[in-house]
């Protein structure tokens, strides 16, 4: 094909379909030979690699908190007249359930305790120092980093969407760098790239949750579990964010959200109250002042000495799985984040939500911790095993236990059902040129994918299937991402240029 020659719209959605539908269909006649070459291919990609995702990662921190905090922090995020859509609030809280969701009550108890009883090289297992490394691993692993990678992505969509008036997609932030290229063959490539790496993202968090969702009905009213009982809560789910998209409930769907978080701060609470209030209210201060004192040496470390096995299945999992999935998070917030300046978005991204998760992981975590160093529970060896039924044998402790419970098992299904919907949209204007409406049959395939590649991957290899294809799949965007800091900065003194032209007319 002529360089020169435009690659159509459609193809877009056609040729990151098929690439999804290969996949699908290799787990469904391969799924042992797909789980163990996707498996080799991650192991070497950490071995070797592990360092460019750490690396990057700590790169995107940086630059957001240049972007926030220095020359360029009172541009806005749209045009000069452009107000904020949501209140202050409002936006932090919408933030919060797009950027987290179910991930916090799937790690906030399994991370920690996992670490207690397999911590990082160098730390002696089920010892004060591995609970107390177990917290700050978990604060690190979903505190700023992962937010900085959404704000990049964000930040990219929202000066080429609001200032430049293009089609909502991430090759529209390249346009500083390739102009109208964008519309051609390179422009085309990314959205390829971006689209399979958010479908494969979005894939692994619904498998998660499927495990989740498993565990609670077992915890809660004893079904057994297995492999039949993951295809129908998939399929369940499926069906009725599916009826969501096509029928034009998304208010529904976005209200239904709210109230989510809503139930979510009212298990933080109680869970305070009711628990070991005084030892989880001195670890709150205790883990956020080793995370602030040792941010910078986590955030660039590796493990030159050994093999990466431990770094690889945690931090580098979980930035490769963030980076996967952040086209979606950053879609949505730079959706609703126009008419803030700069520094108020980093501040508001970046920061915030950080505290709620230090809350979070000493609430849950910690006392998690508590009931396995200081009572008779051992749970840990069992969450170590699956990690997703932390959450509720924490919560069975307290006082009506099962209806924390069957609260927790309401707040996951639901953060479930409206991540899917909201994920089968984002995916239905990446592959339609940016339309903000796609047509129905392109969000129902998209959603269709979505869960086979998601009941393919958590049948076929489990945990650790989905793992290692959101770690390949999310290797391509890196480099993007890495070029899209760039683009961003290019944007950025174009339009102070003209901010600066426009003032000395409007003096002269």
């Amino acid at each position: 094909m002529n360089v020169k020659q435009r690659l159509k719209p459609h193809l877009v959605f056609i040729i990151s379909a098929i690439i999804i539908f290969s996949v699908v269909l290799w787990g469904l006649i391969a799924s042992e030979q797909m789980t163990s070459t996707m498996t080799w291919v991650m192991d070497q990609m950490i071995i070797n690699f592990g360092w460019f995702y750490v690396i990057s990662t700590a790169l995107f921190v940086g630059y957001c908190l240049y972007l926030g905090f220095g020359p360029f922090r009172r541009m806005k995020l749209g045009k000069k007249e452009d107000k904020p859509e949501y209140s202050f609030l409002t936006w932090l809280g919408m933030l919060f359930a797009a950027g987290m969701g179910v991930g916090l009550v799937f790690w906030g108890v399994g991370e920690p305790l996992s670490h207690y009883v397999s911590p990082p090289p160098g730390v002696e297992s089920e010892t004060q120092e591995a609970a107390e490394k177990g917290l700050l691993f978990g604060v690190f692993h979903w505190g700023i980093h992962p937010w900085a990678v959404y704000a990049i992505v964000a930040l990219g969509l929202a000066f080429a969407k609001y200032r430049k008036d293009l089609p909502g997609l991430i090759s529209s932030s390249f346009y500083p760098l390739i102009g109208d290229r964008i519309n051609k063959w390179p422009g085309r490539v990314i959205d390829i790239v971006v689209i399979v790496a958010t479908t494969v993202g979005i894939a692994t968090s619904l498998g998660l949750s499927t495990l989740q969702v498993q565990s609670g009905l077992s915890q809660v009213f004893g079904l057994s579990g297995g492999v039949v009982t993951q295809l129908v809560i998939i399929g369940t789910v499926t069906i009725i964010f599916l009826t969501s998209a096509v029928t034009g409930l998304d208010k529904g769907m976005k209200y239904l959200s709210i109230s989510n978080l809503g139930l979510a701060g009212i298990l933080l609470v109680l869970a305070i109250i009711l628990g070991p209030t005084v030892f989880i209210l001195e670890h709150f201060s205790k883990t956020l002042g080793e995370y602030v004192s040792s941010f910078i040496s986590l955030s660039f470390n590796t493990t030159p000495y050994t093999n990466n096995q431990w770094m690889g299945d945690w931090t580098m999992f979980y930035w490769a799985w963030v980076i996967s999935w952040s086209p979606f998070v950053g879609t949505f917030i730079a959706r609703v984040s126009r008419g803030r300046s700069l520094q108020e978005f980093v501040i508001g991204v970046l920061f915030v939500p950080t505290l709620v998760t230090v809350l979070w992981f000493v609430t849950f975590g910690g006392m998690g911790l508590q009931l396995e160093m200081y009572t008779d529970a051992n749970i840990a060896s069992s969450v170590l095993q699956t990690p997703e039924i932390g959450f509720f044998l924490v919560l069975e402790q307290l006082p009506g236990g099962f209806l924390f419970n069957l609260a927790a098992l309401l707040l996951i299904g639901i953060f479930f059902i409206t991540s899917a919907n909201s994920a089968t949209y984002v995916l239905g204007v990446f592959s339609s040129a940016g339309d903000m409406e796609p047509k129905n049959r392109t969000l129902i395939i998209w959603g269709l994918l979505i869960s086979s590649i998601a009941a393919v991957l958590l049948t076929g290899g489990g945990i650790k299937g989905l793992q290692a294809t959101a770690t390949i799949t999310a290797f391509p965007f890196t480099i993007i991402m890495l070029v899209l800091m760039r683009a961003i900065f290019k944007s950025l003194k174009t339009e102070g240029k003209v901010k600066k032209k426009v003032k000395e007319e409007e003096d002269w």
